[in-house]
Protein backbone atom coordinates (compact mmCIF):
# COMPACT_ATOMS: atom_id res chain seq x y z
CA UNK A 1 0.00 0.00 0.00
CA UNK A 2 1.50 3.37 -0.96
CA UNK A 3 1.53 6.28 1.47
CA UNK A 4 -1.50 8.12 0.10
CA UNK A 5 -3.52 4.90 0.13
CA UNK A 6 -2.54 4.28 3.77
CA UNK A 7 -3.64 7.76 4.84
CA UNK A 8 -6.89 7.56 2.92
CA UNK A 9 -7.68 4.09 4.29
CA UNK A 10 -6.92 4.88 7.92
CA UNK A 11 -10.04 5.47 9.98
CA UNK A 12 -10.79 5.56 13.69
CA UNK A 13 -12.36 2.11 14.03
CA UNK A 14 -14.33 1.62 17.22
CA UNK A 15 -14.96 -2.10 17.12
CA UNK A 16 -12.49 -4.89 16.46
CA UNK A 17 -12.80 -8.52 15.38
CA UNK A 18 -12.55 -10.85 18.37
CA UNK A 19 -12.12 -14.05 16.38
CA UNK A 20 -9.38 -13.26 13.86
CA UNK A 21 -5.69 -13.88 14.47
CA UNK A 22 -3.78 -10.90 15.82
CA UNK A 23 -0.03 -10.50 15.36
CA UNK A 24 1.38 -8.59 18.33
CA UNK A 25 4.77 -8.43 16.60
CA UNK A 26 3.27 -6.01 14.09
CA UNK A 27 2.44 -3.63 16.93
CA UNK A 28 6.10 -3.61 17.91
CA UNK A 29 7.07 -2.98 14.30
CA UNK A 30 4.70 -0.01 14.17
CA UNK A 31 6.18 1.35 17.42
CA UNK A 32 9.69 0.96 15.99
CA UNK A 33 8.62 3.17 13.10
CA UNK A 34 6.84 5.64 15.40
CA UNK A 35 10.09 6.11 17.31
CA UNK A 36 11.60 7.53 14.12
CA UNK A 37 9.10 10.41 14.20
CA UNK A 38 10.38 13.99 14.42
CA UNK A 39 10.35 15.40 17.92
CA UNK A 40 11.32 18.63 19.62
CA UNK A 41 15.12 18.97 19.95
CA UNK A 42 15.39 15.18 19.56
CA UNK A 43 14.66 14.90 23.28
CA UNK A 44 12.42 11.86 22.73
CA UNK A 45 10.46 12.52 25.92
CA UNK A 46 7.86 9.86 25.21
CA UNK A 47 7.02 6.30 26.18
CA UNK A 48 4.88 3.61 24.57
CA UNK A 49 3.17 1.21 26.99
CA UNK A 50 1.79 -1.92 25.38
CA UNK A 51 -1.07 -3.52 27.30
CA UNK A 52 -1.41 -7.13 26.16
CA UNK A 53 -2.27 -9.02 29.34
CA UNK A 54 -6.03 -9.83 29.22
CA UNK A 55 -6.75 -8.75 32.79
CA UNK A 56 -4.84 -5.48 32.52
CA UNK A 57 -6.41 -4.85 29.14
CA UNK A 58 -9.87 -5.35 30.65
CA UNK A 59 -9.09 -2.95 33.49
CA UNK A 60 -7.66 -0.37 31.11
CA UNK A 61 -10.77 -0.62 28.93
CA UNK A 62 -12.88 0.01 32.03
CA UNK A 63 -10.75 3.08 32.81
CA UNK A 64 -11.37 4.23 29.22
CA UNK A 65 -15.04 4.52 30.14
CA UNK A 66 -15.86 1.20 28.50
CA UNK A 67 -15.49 2.57 24.98
CA UNK A 68 -15.96 -0.09 22.30
CA UNK A 69 -12.56 0.78 20.86
CA UNK A 70 -11.04 -0.22 24.20
CA UNK A 71 -13.18 -3.19 25.22
CA UNK A 72 -12.80 -4.93 21.85
CA UNK A 73 -9.14 -4.00 21.22
CA UNK A 74 -6.71 -6.89 20.83
CA UNK A 75 -3.97 -4.69 22.25
CA UNK A 76 -3.96 -1.23 23.78
CA UNK A 77 -1.06 1.18 23.42
CA UNK A 78 -0.73 4.05 25.88
CA UNK A 79 1.45 6.92 24.67
CA UNK A 80 2.85 9.18 27.37
CA UNK A 81 5.18 12.15 27.77
CA UNK A 82 8.02 12.13 30.31
CA UNK A 83 9.17 15.71 30.99
CA UNK A 84 11.05 14.53 34.09
CA UNK A 85 13.65 12.79 31.90
CA UNK A 86 14.89 15.96 30.21
CA UNK A 87 18.28 16.00 31.98
CA UNK A 88 19.36 12.54 30.90
CA UNK A 89 18.14 13.11 27.34
CA UNK A 90 19.93 16.46 27.03
CA UNK A 91 23.13 14.86 28.33
CA UNK A 92 22.75 12.00 25.88
CA UNK A 93 22.18 14.34 22.94
CA UNK A 94 25.24 16.40 23.84
CA UNK A 95 27.34 13.24 23.92
CA UNK A 96 26.02 12.14 20.53
CA UNK A 97 27.08 15.50 19.12
CA UNK A 98 30.53 15.10 20.65
CA UNK A 99 30.92 11.66 19.14
CA UNK A 100 29.68 12.60 15.68
CA UNK A 101 30.72 16.18 15.00
CA UNK A 102 33.65 17.18 17.20
CA UNK A 103 36.34 16.16 14.71
CA UNK A 104 34.33 17.10 11.60
CA UNK A 105 32.92 20.48 12.54
CA UNK A 106 34.09 21.99 15.85
CA UNK A 107 31.92 25.09 15.36
CA UNK A 108 28.79 23.02 14.77
CA UNK A 109 29.61 20.87 17.78
CA UNK A 110 30.13 23.95 19.94
CA UNK A 111 26.71 25.32 18.99
CA UNK A 112 25.09 21.99 19.80
CA UNK A 113 26.86 21.80 23.17
CA UNK A 114 25.63 25.27 23.97
CA UNK A 115 22.09 24.25 23.01
CA UNK A 116 21.93 21.06 25.07
CA UNK A 117 24.09 22.14 28.00
CA UNK A 118 22.89 25.73 28.39
CA UNK A 119 19.62 26.49 26.58
CA UNK A 120 17.76 23.21 27.20
CA UNK A 121 18.37 23.32 31.00
CA UNK A 122 17.31 26.95 31.03
CA UNK A 123 14.05 26.12 29.25
CA UNK A 124 13.17 22.89 31.00
CA UNK A 125 13.83 24.30 34.47
CA UNK A 126 11.52 27.16 33.62
CA UNK A 127 8.64 27.72 36.01
CA UNK A 128 6.15 30.53 35.59
CA UNK A 129 6.27 31.36 39.31
CA UNK A 130 9.97 30.55 39.89
CA UNK A 131 13.20 32.40 39.25
CA UNK A 132 13.75 30.81 35.84
CA UNK A 133 10.27 31.76 34.71
CA UNK A 134 10.61 35.39 35.78
CA UNK A 135 14.08 35.66 34.27
CA UNK A 136 12.89 34.19 31.01
CA UNK A 137 9.95 36.59 30.85
CA UNK A 138 12.24 39.57 31.40
CA UNK A 139 14.78 38.44 28.81
CA UNK A 140 12.03 37.63 26.34
CA UNK A 141 10.56 41.10 26.71
CA UNK A 142 13.78 43.03 26.19
CA UNK A 143 15.34 40.82 23.52
CA UNK A 144 12.02 40.72 21.67
CA UNK A 145 12.06 44.51 21.31
CA UNK A 146 14.84 44.32 18.72
CA UNK A 147 14.58 40.90 17.07
CA UNK A 148 12.30 37.88 16.69
CA UNK A 149 12.46 35.53 19.64
CA UNK A 150 10.72 32.32 20.64
CA UNK A 151 8.15 33.32 23.23
CA UNK A 152 6.29 30.05 23.93
CA UNK A 153 8.74 28.72 26.51
CA UNK A 154 6.80 28.65 29.75
CA UNK A 155 6.29 25.40 31.63
CA UNK A 156 2.82 25.16 30.09
CA UNK A 157 4.22 25.82 26.60
CA UNK A 158 6.80 23.05 26.98
CA UNK A 159 4.06 20.67 28.09
CA UNK A 160 2.10 21.48 24.95
CA UNK A 161 5.25 20.95 22.88
CA UNK A 162 5.77 17.45 24.30
CA UNK A 163 2.16 16.47 23.68
CA UNK A 164 2.51 17.68 20.08
CA UNK A 165 5.60 15.50 19.75
CA UNK A 166 3.72 12.50 21.13
CA UNK A 167 0.84 13.22 18.76
CA UNK A 168 3.15 13.11 15.75
CA UNK A 169 4.49 9.74 16.93
CA UNK A 170 0.95 8.49 17.46
CA UNK A 171 0.00 9.32 13.87
CA UNK A 172 3.10 7.53 12.59
CA UNK A 173 2.16 4.51 14.69
CA UNK A 174 -1.42 4.42 13.40
CA UNK A 175 -0.32 4.79 9.78
CA UNK A 176 2.21 1.98 10.27
CA UNK A 177 -0.49 -0.25 11.75
CA UNK A 178 -2.77 0.43 8.78
CA UNK A 179 0.06 -0.34 6.39
CA UNK A 180 0.29 -3.77 8.04
CA UNK A 181 -3.44 -4.39 7.69
CA UNK A 182 -4.60 -3.41 11.18
CA UNK A 183 -6.92 -0.68 12.39
CA UNK A 184 -6.62 1.69 15.32
CA UNK A 185 -8.61 4.18 17.33
CA UNK A 186 -7.02 6.97 19.40
CA UNK A 187 -8.88 7.73 22.62
CA UNK A 188 -8.76 10.71 24.95
CA UNK A 189 -11.61 9.69 27.28
CA UNK A 190 -9.93 7.91 30.20
CA UNK A 191 -9.36 8.16 33.95
CA UNK A 192 -5.73 9.28 33.89
CA UNK A 193 -5.17 8.73 37.61
CA UNK A 194 -6.29 5.10 37.49
CA UNK A 195 -4.48 4.41 34.21
CA UNK A 196 -1.23 5.76 35.64
CA UNK A 197 -1.61 3.57 38.71
CA UNK A 198 -2.37 0.50 36.58
CA UNK A 199 0.76 1.00 34.51
CA UNK A 200 2.97 2.13 37.38
CA UNK A 201 3.75 5.46 35.75
CA UNK A 202 5.77 8.17 37.46
CA UNK A 203 3.92 11.11 38.97
CA UNK A 204 5.32 13.56 36.40
CA UNK A 205 4.43 11.34 33.44
CA UNK A 206 1.37 12.45 31.48
CA UNK A 207 -0.83 10.35 29.22
CA UNK A 208 -1.24 11.72 25.71
CA UNK A 209 -3.67 9.10 24.41
CA UNK A 210 -4.70 5.46 24.48
CA UNK A 211 -4.85 3.65 21.14
CA UNK A 212 -6.95 0.57 20.53
CA UNK A 213 -5.54 -1.89 17.97
CA UNK A 214 -7.05 -4.76 16.04
CA UNK A 215 -8.73 -5.88 12.85
CA UNK A 216 -11.70 -3.61 12.38
CA UNK A 217 -15.16 -4.90 11.59
CA UNK A 218 -17.53 -3.02 9.23
CA UNK A 219 -19.77 -1.80 12.03
CA UNK A 220 -16.70 -0.38 13.79
CA UNK A 221 -16.64 2.53 11.34
CA UNK A 222 -19.66 4.49 12.43
CA UNK A 223 -20.17 6.79 9.44
CA UNK A 224 -18.57 7.93 6.19
CA UNK A 225 -15.59 10.21 6.69
CA UNK A 226 -16.58 13.86 6.91
CA UNK A 227 -14.28 16.87 6.71
CA UNK A 228 -15.09 20.57 6.47
CA UNK A 229 -14.36 22.12 3.06
CA UNK A 230 -10.66 22.76 2.41
CA UNK A 231 -11.24 26.47 1.91
CA UNK A 232 -12.32 26.78 5.54
CA UNK A 233 -9.02 25.49 6.89
CA UNK A 234 -6.38 25.94 4.17
CA UNK A 235 -5.05 29.43 3.45
CA UNK A 236 -2.34 30.71 1.13
CA UNK A 237 -0.30 33.78 2.10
Amino acid sequence: MDFSAVIEARRSVRKFNQDSEFDHHKVQRAIDLALLSPNSSNMQLWEFHRVIDPQKRKLLAHFCMGQNAATTARELVVITITPQKWKERAKRNAQVVRDNFQSQSPQRAARAFQYYEKLIPFLYRNDRFGIFGRLRQILCFFLGLKKPIVRQVSKADLRVCLHKTAGIAAMTFMAAMKDQGYDTCPMEGFDSKRVKKLLGLAKQTEICMVIGCGEGVPEGTYAPRDRVPNQEVVFTH
